[in-house]
């Protein structure tokens, strides 16, 4: 197994790209755990996994959402009854554009 090595120079290249400003203990630190996440990536692709059926989750799961039919709206005095402002059968929110 090939070992991959993040060297500093690239966790401070991220780091500028990514607007961080990170101090020389944790660029040191990061350089080492990103070389350490790399490592056992590389060691995971050495598994056989040529009969291994692709999964997008272990276990089984069906879908748990309700029936999509259509029935019956709240109204506008609902919808409406929690609303911090409003007017009318509008909800009235803070400006934020300039005219």
């Amino acid at each position: 197994m090939a070992q991959v090595k993040i060297d500093q120079g690239q966790v401070r290249q991220v780091a500028k790209l990514s607007r961080l400003d990170l101090s020389e203990a944790e660029i040191a630190q990061f350089s080492e755990q990103l070389s350490a996440v790399l490592d056992y990536v590389a060691k995971l692709n050495e598994l056989d996994t040529t009969n291994v059926e692709p999964l997008a989750h272990c276990l089984p799961v069906s879908n748990v959402f309700r029936e999509d039919k259509a029935r019956e709206s709240l109204g506008t005095a609902k919808v409406l009854a929690n609303a911090p402002e409003h007017d009318g059968q509008f909800f009235l929110v803070p400006k934020i554009l300039e005219e």
